[in-house]
């Protein structure tokens, strides 16, 4: 997502992901083979680019259903000048679930205490666009899931991240240069009844640099990226050792 990697992009209910349509700007999907800058990939590649915030005015949009609701808002933080100038803009959205709640009355012939189903999610972008086409996006996020199963289990994980990208566009060079830094952490817990808690988390960066050389009609792409993770798991046997 903008180049930030996302451990679990969809919620436990399974009918909803992380993403809001609403501030897509494309998805390229790749289910088989890829490119080199997807290297270290072992299966598909879903790669997420959202768009930018409203540059000339401020826009809001409020939606709901019995599932849950969401709001986007978006607007200029500074407008152009002059046509072609530099601005800013933002775009925050935010979905949140209130099936547990909703459910007792609209799903009663499903179970009469709710459906344990909980999410919210929270997404944020500020961008900075120069008069010759150099940008620099700043962004992050907050995605949260929660189910308890009465009497069973409780299953909930989190997921947050931050990062920024740039293009920068050189006067006079057929050189195009882009770069990306980000930081993402997922954490994940079960708890059962009568059994010791468990739970996983793994959080990692990666930073690129890119270049796109333009020679003539063709253009030659090359660059370096770093990734760093880390691991923690808190785990139990039957012995009940640690």
């Amino acid at each position: 997502l903008d180049g930030m990697t996302l451990y679990n992009p969809f919620h436990s209910i399974g009918l909803f992901s992380v993403f809001d349509t609403d501030i897509m700007r494309n998805a390229d999907v790749y289910t088989g083979g890829f490119s080199a800058e997807y290297g270290g990939r072992i299966s598909s590649v879903m790669d997420i680019t959202t768009r930018d915030g409203n540059k000339n005015a401020l826009r809001g949009k409020i939606g709901g259903s019995t599932f849950g609701a969401k709001l986007l808002l978006e607007g200029p933080v500074f407008k152009a000048k002059e046509v072609g100038g530099g601005s800013s803009s933002f775009i925050i959205s935010a979905k949140h679930s209130y099936l547990e709640q909703s459910s007792k009355l609209l799903y009663e012939y499903i179970d009469e205490e709710g459906l344990p189903f909980n999410y919210t999610d929270v997404y944020g972008k500020m961008s900075f666009n120069g008069s010759n086409g150099s940008k620099l996006n700043l962004f992050g996020f907050s995605f949260n899931d929660n189910v308890k199963y009465r009497a069973v289990s409780d299953l909930k994980w989190n997921a947050t991240g931050a990062g920024s990208n740039f293009v920068l566009v050189p006067q006079g060079s057929p050189v195009l240069v882009e770069g990306n830094f980000s930081y993402s952490k997922y954490e994940i817990s079960l708890e059962e009844e009568n059994r010791e808690p468990r739970s996983s988390a793994i959080d990692g960066f990666n930073l690129g640099l890119n270049f796109t050389y333009f020679l003539l009609k063709d253009e030659i792409k090359y660059g370096v990226e770093v990734l760093g993770f880390a691991t923690d798991f808190k785990y139990f046997n039957d012995a009940g050792r640690k």
